[in-house]
């Protein structure tokens, strides 16, 4: 493409994907620092004096801000689908805090996901997050404020309940009968992970998708980050490189999603493993995105 990727989407990354190794104000502030990146996406502060510098950042930066809340369940094994009711009003509970952080960070909204399944439970659970949803959608509408669910695997890492898209698709059809500040975060990381391509997830998911993510997955058993551990791309044995990132950006223009009046964030999910450096692999994720895009016809 000709014009810069700047016009059609807020190009973004994830804190603490991008730097698990760094404390989280000197990441945030080489992150707002960097111009490349017009979205960053955050999730839970450690304590008050945190937020209140990461929010001083925020200010300063003109930068769009996402909250991701997937943190805040993942750490505590929090599931949002959770049979027991007491459980699952766990995961509400610190799901309704996201969004109170979420605002007072600048954020519009926050994303989550689903949790862990059993077969022969899964209409139960379905159903036990539609009403976490829908709970959270109500609290974020008097905030004017978007509720996101991302899509991950179903069988292989996270095993969440949502899941492969035609499931995503029902569940986000049932939740946006009730609500409309609701979407799905789609993943290219994901793909792999549900057996799935990018043509198939995007035309499938395409009137609920608010929120767009980038990476690479290792699904080879056996082998150095199997699973849903977003490696950088070119990693060994891994799905994605240039021609896969490639690819999306295709399906992406084909579907309506570049938008210069309202663009998505598109945000770059990466990050090192082992003892990999973090700004050399977040450098990789530019150069990437940089030649895919150079790529892509007008």
């Amino acid at each position: 493409m000709k014009e810069s990727i700047h016009k059609y989407f807020q190009v973004g990354t994830i804190q603490w994907m991008s730097f698990p190794k760094m404390g989280v104000l000197e990441s945030m502030k080489r992150i707002a620092a960097d111009d490349y990146f017009d979205a960053v996406e955050i999730t839970q502060c450690k304590d008050d004096a945190e937020r209140e510098e990461v929010k001083k950042m925020l200010a300063q930066s003109h930068l769009k801000v996402c909250y991701g809340a997937q943190p805040r369940l993942l750490g505590p094994k929090l599931n949002p689908n959770a049979l027991n009711e007491n459980e699952r009003r766990k995961a509400e509970a610190t799901l309704l805090e996201a969004i109170d952080e979420a605002e007072y960070l600048g954020a519009e909204g926050i994303a989550f996901l689903a949790g862990k399944w059993e077969e022969k439970t899964k209409e139960q659970a379905y159903q036990q997050l539609l009403m976490t949803t829908r709970n959270l959608c109500n609290y974020a509408a008097k905030k004017k404020m978007m509720v996101e669910l991302e899509v991950f695997d179903f069988d292989m890492d996270k095993a969440a309940l949502i899941g492969p898209a035609p499931y995503a698709a029902r569940f986000a059809a049932d939740v946006r009968m009730t609500n409309s500040n609701f979407g799905l975060l789609v993943d290219l990381s994901h793909f792999p992970t549900t057996y799935e391509t990018s043509t198939f997830v995007i035309q499938t998911l395409r009137p609920y998708i608010t929120h767009l993510h980038f990476g690479n997955a290792v699904v080879k058993k056996g082998c150095t980050a199997y699973g849903d551990k977003h490696p950088r791309f070119g990693f060994p044995e891994s799905a994605h490189d240039t021609a896969q990132l490639l690819d999306y950006l295709k399906v992406l223009k084909q579907e309506g999603f570049f938008r210069s009046d309202a663009p998505f964030v598109l945000s770059m999910e990466v990050a090192p493993v082992g003892e990999e450096d973090e700004e050399i692999v977040l450098a990789n994720t530019k150069r990437v995105l940089n030649r895919a895009w150079a790529l892509l016809e007008d």
